[in-house]
């Protein structure tokens, strides 16, 4: 029977939470059932345990076993574990005379049968009685707790050895250890009646107020993390860290600890991360093997019980980082986590978070430089010790993660954009294999997003493409192909990288993108995606025809008209895709796209400087590029007694730029120099053209600065970088000149601040004044009036 629309659309919107709030239920049903027989349970142990109570009061031995020989008898489970884990020794003769003796009057063990019948009906004891039997039980186990852990290590020497490895506080006893520093569990604190109440309210052992943390108790943790390696101090810090990560929260959430005090709770954020994988280090110690590769003991016990505290204690920092604005802060919480990661890789679902957190701080523009590279140690961590599941998780949660992070472009997050990209390209060759299936399904997507806006004819269809996220992401997969598919990388490895094969898709990707609007306004945008091939062909020796688009450019419409004057600043081509439209065909935008030209004609050509085959590469471009000269220059003819129609039409038709069309005169003669050196050199050799080793071989020992194409481009390098410097600086200036208008600006809102009080202090004050001193004020004015009426 098909489904009604009803029932799609309850599937759709409401089946998921639905679902999730019955599972919600039946875990609050289940916990429910559980607390109710354990009260039954424990209400059947008492029944059993007030006969046993009547025959000691009646004068029935204290030590005497059962029938069966059980020298439990029916003791309840809660009663043996109050107890304190007393072992019953053997029958002794002075055991038993001092069994046989009666209880001090100030505090007796139990109550008698007599009078609990002469009472009101009621079983409930009274404080002096519970204070009584605490007293009692805790100086005879003082007393005998010596000896029960000699039994112990005589009985069961195995056991006494895991205590003594893992727990050595259980075993360090001292009469006069100060109880005020332990503390107990949720479990404890909610089990524990009678006796402990009663310490509580003795302050034995201070929690402050309604648990409230105190930098003492902080400082008594760390103590025995460090000294010690303590796990009880450790789990109480690793509890008291879930309180601070979700402080301020108003879920409902109750926590065993409350702080308030920010000097605690900054002590707390320390001890937390800095000495919680010191301890976790210590009982289980991380085995690193030669390939990188981290392995944690999984199978042992310490690993079981330790690892509902580390999931905790893991999910706690998850949180944590997402409420953190301070840079030091987030970086240390970032360190902390590093650590860890060796022992979260059985947890999936936590990794995911965790990488989910740490993509998070990565990403984002706002995050200081330092907080960032903590950040990444933590996803290179991730991807080096962890599995293929692992691995693909952090590479695609580091590429949605670059793609969010790279939505603005600014001269203020480029640097940032920057580190991001190159430091995912490393995450990316850690693993070849994962990173070729995993960056061919994001080089794919982008394919499909370039065929959609080519075939949809809507006018909004390009910017699914031309936008900054667009040009990033190529420009980063340029950056991953030039890092791990270089020659050097290759030889290293020992055979053709994984990834090589990625070449030719992101190629024909970019150049599709490149020319998808040829229009003067986007030449920004073709001049990153130029930028970002000739990465990819300097560092993988793949010829990519970048020429015509090059030319396509030098020969548009905006390149060989004369411009119009303008005031504009020149345009930064590396933090622009798209020119403002106040900058089309002006003189200014003209100089800036001639010089980007001539820049990376002359890159693309020097990287077959030294080829044999240079002066048959440049020929075309050169007739090319002095054909426009000779257009755009206005060229006419000198001989001849008259000038033609032709000569003045020519005249009219140059751009009158004379900057530029100087600087593609001077890439020409440099182009026709090496074509010479090339050919000098090349009639020298004896090989033919077949013979591929010799001509790959061929001014391999000549460097590439010593051609003089290579000497030119040299040249304009440096003359860039130290251009680069001087608005860096000049950048730097304006910042700090900035800064202090705002500081100096203060200063005067501050002092402004103070002059007005100090007038309201006058007002106050002369508001205060007697009466008689204000008539005498105003008689003496009346006397001045007098006298200078008179004069």
């Amino acid at each position: 029977m098909p489904k009604s629309k009803a029932t799609k659309k309850f599937e759709k919107n409401h089946l998921k939470d639905t679902l999730e709030k019955r599972k919600e239920a039946k875990k609050f049903k289940l916990r429910e059932q559980a607390k109710l027989k354990r009260k039954a349970r424990n209400a059947q142990d008492n029944e059993k345990a007030e006969p046993l109570a009547s025959e000691v009061q009646k004068g029935s031995k204290h030590g005497e076993e059962d029938a069966n020989g059980n020298p439990f008898g029916e003791m309840s489970v809660d009663d043996f574990f109050q107890g304190g884990f007393e072992i019953p020794a053997m029958d002794d003769p002075k055991d038993a005379q001092k069994r046989k003796e009666p209880a001090p009057k100030t505090g007796k063990r139990k109550r008698s049968a007599e009078k609990e019948t002469k009472g009101s009906g009621s079983s409930e004891e009274s404080e002096g009685e519970k204070a009584g039997s605490a007293d009692i039980e805790s100086s005879e186990g003082e007393d005998d707790h010596k000896e029960q852990l000699e039994a112990l290590a005589k009985n069961d020497p195995e056991f006494y050895k895991y205590l003594k490895d893992n727990d050595a506080e259980l075993l360090d006893f001292d009469e006069d250890v100060d109880l005020g520093d332990l503390q107990l569990s949720d479990d404890e604190e909610e089990d524990t009646e009678g006796p402990n109440k009663k310490r509580k309210a003795n302050g034995k052992i201070p929690k402050g107020k309604d648990g409230e943390l105190t930098k003492s108790m902080v400082k008594n943790w760390k103590s025995a993390m460090v000294g010690q390696h303590s796990l009880a101090a450790m789990k109480e810090v690793i509890m008291a860290f879930r309180a601070a990560a979700h402080l301020n929260e108003t879920d409902g959430a109750k926590y065993k600890y409350s702080i308030s005090s920010p000097d605690a709770y900054h002590e707390l954020l320390v001890v937390a991360l800095k000495h919680v994988p010191e301890v976790l280090q210590h009982h289980l110690p991380v085995k690193d093997v030669s390939s990188g590769k981290a392995r944690v003991p999984t199978n042992t016990q310490a690993f079981k019980t330790l690892n509902p505290t580390i999931r905790s204690h893991t999910m706690a920092v998850v949180h944590l980082m997402s409420t953190l604005s301070d840079a030091s802060t987030l970086k240390m919480t970032l360190s902390s986590l590093l650590p860890i990661v060796p022992y979260i890789q059985i947890h999936k679902k936590l990794v995911r978070e965790v990488v989910k957190a740490v993509t998070t701080v990565w990403s984002t523009p706002s995050t200081a430089e330092a907080t960032r590279i903590a950040a990444f140690l933590v996803l290179r961590r991730l991807v080096v010790i962890g599995d293929a599941v692992i691995k693909e998780v952090v590479l695609k949660s580091a590429y949605q993660g670059l793609v969010k992070g790279t939505r603005t472009t600014s001269m203020h997050t480029i640097a940032g954009i920057n580190l991001m990209k190159n430091s995912a390209a490393e995450l990316f060759g850690l693993d070849p294999d994962i990173g070729y299936t995993t960056g061919f399904t994001f080089i794919r997507q982008l394919a499909i997003h370039l065929r959609s806006s080519i075939t949809n004819t809507s006018k909004e269809s390009y910017k699914q493409v031309y936008n900054w996220q667009y040009i990033h992401s190529l420009d980063f997969w340029s950056r991953v192909l030039s890092a791990h598919c270089t020659s050097l990388s290759e030889a290293v490895s020992g055979g053709e990288s994984p990834l090589r094969p990625l070449v030719y898709p992101v190629t024909q990707v970019t150049l599709g993108a490149m020319r998808l609007i040829p229009t003067a306004q986007y030449f920004p945008l073709r001049f990153q995606l130029v930028r970002a091939l000739l990465r990819l062909s300097r560092a993988t020796g793949t010829y990519i025809p970048l020429a015509a688009s090059l030319y396509e450019v030098l020969n548009s419409a905006e390149m060989r008209k004369a411009p119009k004057q303008s005031t504009l600043r020149p345009l930064d081509f590396e933090l622009e895709i798209r020119a403002p439209k106040t900058y089309l065909k002006t003189r200014v935008y003209q100089d800036g796209i001639g010089e980007q030209v001539v820049e990376l004609m002359s890159e693309f050509f020097v990287l077959w400087s030294k080829n044999i085959a240079f002066p048959e590469l440049a020929l075309p471009v050169v007739v090319m590029l002095k054909r426009w000269y000779k257009d755009a220059s206005g060229a006419r003819k000198k001989s001849g007694p008259a000038q033609t129609a032709q000569d003045l039409l020519m005249k009219d038709r140059g751009n009158k730029n004379g900057k530029v069309n100087s600087s593609v005169h001077l890439l020409i003669q440099k182009l026709e120099a090496n074509s010479r050196w090339i050919e000098e050199r090349r009639a020298k050799v004896e090989f033919a053209p077949n013979n591929r080793s010799q001509v790959d071989a061929f001014l391999k020992d000549v460097d590439w600065e010593k051609t003089p194409l290579g000497a030119f481009v040299d040249g304009q390098r440096k003359g860039r970088e130290e251009k680069t410097k001087m608005i860096q600086l000049a950048r730097q200036q304006d910042k700090d000149k900035k800064r202090n208008e705002v500081d100096d600006d203060d200063e005067i809102v501050e002092e402004a601040g103070v002059q007005e009080e100090d007038d309201e202090e006058m007002i106050d004050m002369d508001d205060e004044l007697p009466d008689e001193d204000v008539d005498e004020d105003e008689d003496e004015d009346e006397g001045e009036e007098m006298e200078s009426e008179s004069e």
